[in-house]
């Protein structure tokens, strides 16, 4: 196992950030540190860096106890949300920086440099200074810096949540990409569900600065431990004391066996899909996900009344 956390505790004074959490991430595997503002994905990143001291437990990097190690000493390559790169240096420069500072041989610098722009993508702009980048390049490049001394970890803290949605998207596909291409074991800290979902092997879901599961995203997803995971791992809506996903809602214009009836408040278009928004006799909304097929079929419009039936629900204790 490459990355282990055992019984991590740290508090801030009287917050608790990390309470007796224990993860592991496999050699070579891309991990996500999932969860809500305040949760403690990015204290336990920080602890796994070394930037942070747990006030208990244990760290261990490729089998070998790392707590009280220093984070330049542990092998990992770091990469922030607000990458601050040296302004007055090339995007050379700034890739190549970890290596000159540990007096690498100038041709094996130059060798290292080429081989990890050519694989983050920026082969002709390395004479650009950072300013000069769009913010997908630049992110890019810190990628490319912390590649550069070979870690053994790669660690990113929120590395596109300052950029737009487009961008991101993007930017997921090539990382997803990247990884695939050089194994670097890796854990992401990130609060969107979509993009854990899209690039990780492994989701570690956290809440209150514990873990409420961890899984790959389809076990997340198809088989939640508990109400707090199924609403925050992907769209939600209750009928009656259920859950259930809102493709898995069934929208009749009789009540042929329905569990309840309700009245068309909203219709919205996605493209490839249609999204109902209902509330039923008691003022509770739900959200319905229809293919367009069904949904042309149905011929709903504002104020229709009709009845749903939820084909999986979940309920918990």
């Amino acid at each position: 196992m490459a990355i282990e956390t055992r019984n991590v505790t740290k508090r801030f004074g009287d917050f608790v950030a990390l309470d007796d959490v224990s993860i592991t991430a496999e050699s070579g595997s891309l991990t996500a540190l999932l969860g809500p503002s305040g949760s403690g994905k990015s204290t336990l990143l920080r602890v796994i860096a070394g930037l942070e001291v747990p006030d208990a437990g244990d760290v261990f990097i490729s089998g070998k106890e790392a707590t009280a190690v220093a984070p330049q000493k542990r092998g990992v390559g770091f990469v922030f949300q607000h990458y601050a790169p040296f302004k007055h240096m090339t995007v050379r420069e700034n890739v190549a920086f970890a290596l000159k500072i540990r007096h690498r041989p100038k041709a094996e610098v130059r060798t290292r440099v080429d081989e990890l722009l050519e694989l983050v993508q920026l082969t002709g702009l390395d004479r650009r200074y950072p300013a000069q980048l769009s913010g997908g390049q630049r992110q890019r490049m810190a990628l490319a810096r912390a590649l550069a001394p070979e870690p053994e970890v790669l660690l990113l803290d929120e590395p596109f949540g300052a950029l737009d949605a487009r961008v991101r998207k993007e930017l997921r596909r090539w990382l997803r990409r990247l990884h695939e291409e050089t194994h670097t074991t890796t854990i992401l800290v990130t609060h969107d569900q979509e993009e854990a979902m899209e690039v990780a092997d492994e989701v570690v879901l956290m809440a209150k600065g514990r873990v409420e599961q961890v899984g790959p995203p389809s076990e997340l997803y198809e088989r939640p431990a508990n109400e707090f995971v199924m609403s925050f791992v992907g769209p939600v809506t209750r009928v009656g004391e259920a859950y259930v996903r809102p493709h898995d809602v069934e929208i009749l214009l009789s009540p042929d066996g329905a569990d309840a009836e309700a009245m068309v408040e909203r219709i919205v278009h996605l493209g490839f899909e249609v999204r109902v928004e209902l509330v039923d006799a008691e003022g509770e909304r739900l959200s319905v996900q229809l293919t367009r097929d069904a949904a042309t079929e149905l011929e709903l419009a504002h104020g229709d009344v009709v009845w749903v039936r939820a084909r999986r629900t979940r309920v918990f204790a």
